[in-house]
């Protein structure tokens, strides 16, 4: 069985990832048939890891991925060999506090597929055969495509920030940072109900699939910088910001934006920064973090498969397994790609 393993920045193998495991009651074997290439990902192969996380031994890499079973294991009558799923990644341990108070996200025993945040490092999904729980696969409908079954985990990232945020059904969004995860949210804030959802990025072509997302309005502040200026007259415009570039700017722009009791939820990875407290204090603004997800899984494969939500204009390319290299590299280009899809080779 062929693996996409990491070895250290720049160090990306096709190699050997061992035998099959044998399967236990309640899991399935699959084979796996898309991937996207997460920004986790890229940082595990452009520099080893981020922040204090670090590579500290060879590791699969990928947690976005599709499937079709194979094999199933015993007492699972409500799969069968043949049919195409999405995977969740997210695997709580089900027994910490955390998860006895309703946040599996935080578990202090998560399994999450390729994160070398624990050591031994979690093994990642980007692999030709895949022994997962029954509990992780979810159901393709005939008219959701392998690739589009691959993006239900970043999607899912974007309604558990919606969820953070505590429903933005009728009200102004801003969104900075129009990535693979902006543009998602984009799409899940349109189906959400935001009654005007305005996008600010530093490309074209980022915001242009915006638009294509769903975004009412749009700025690219690399041309023009102060075009968010405009939302803080009379103490803000925005009932919501979703902070998904991992920008300090773009987090103190935003709080000049936000109206009085609005919300800033930050999605994007971010180190030490500062902003300006007394407009938080002043404006009585929430700033909250959004981490991973792990209900909204079974919702964004729902929404996908009642086409409620388009992910493929996110989509950019689609590269073979064995052509990783090239489609980390190419991942890496902001100026060319948004999401990069691996195939596996299982036809649709």
């Amino acid at each position: 069985m062929q693996a996409i393993v990491c070895h250290a920045p720049k160090d990306l193998r096709i190699e050997d990832a061992g035998d099959a495991l044998p399967l236990a009651p309640g899991q399935l074997r699959v084979r796996v048939a898309r991937g996207g290439i997460c920004g986790s990902d890229l940082h595990y192969y452009q520099h080893g890891g981020f922040g204090a996380v670090r590579l500290k031994e060879p590791m699969v890499l990928g947690h976005e991925i599709s499937a079709v079973i194979e094999e199933t294991g015993s007492a699972l009558e409500r799969f069968t060999a043949g049919q195409r799923i999405s995977v969740s990644p997210s695997r709580p341990c089900g027994g910490c506090k955390y998860c006895h108070e309703g946040m599996p996200n935080h578990c202090l025993n998560m399994r999450f597929y390729g994160s070398a945040m624990p050591f031994p490092h979690i093994q990642g999904a980007f692999r030709e055969s895949l022994v997962i729980e029954a509990s992780q696969a979810h159901l393709l409908a005939p008219t959701t495509t392998l690739a589009e079954g691959a993006l239900a985990e970043p999607l899912s990232v974007g309604l558990h920030a919606i969820q953070r945020a505590g429903g933005v059904f009728g009200k102004r969004v801003l969104v900075t940072g129009c990535g693979p995860i902006g543009n998602l949210l984009i799409g899940s804030l349109q189906a959400a109900g935001a009654s005007q959802i305005v996008a600010a990025d530093l490309s074209d072509s980022a915001l242009e699939c915006a638009r294509r997302m769903g975004a009412s309005e749009t700025h690219n502040l690399r041309d023009e910088p102060q075009a968010l200026a405009r939302y803080s007259a009379e103490k803000g415009h925005f009932d919501v910001m979703f902070e998904a570039s991992g920008s300090a700017q773009a987090l103190r722009d935003g709080l000049t934006c936000v109206r009085p009791r609005g919300v800033i939820v930050t999605v994007g990875l971010g180190g030490d920064v500062s902003i300006p407290l007394n407009l938080v204090v002043g404006k009585e603004i929430d700033v909250r973090g959004t981490f991973r997800f792990h209900a909204e899984f079974a919702q964004a494969v729902d929404l996908l498969n009642r086409k409620l939500i388009d992910v493929t204009p996110v989509i950019s390319h689609t590269l073979a397994f064995g052509e990783a290299v090239q489609a980390f590299e190419l991942a890496g280009d902001k100026q060319q790609a948004m999401k990069v899809v691996l195939d596996f080779g299982v036809p649709d």
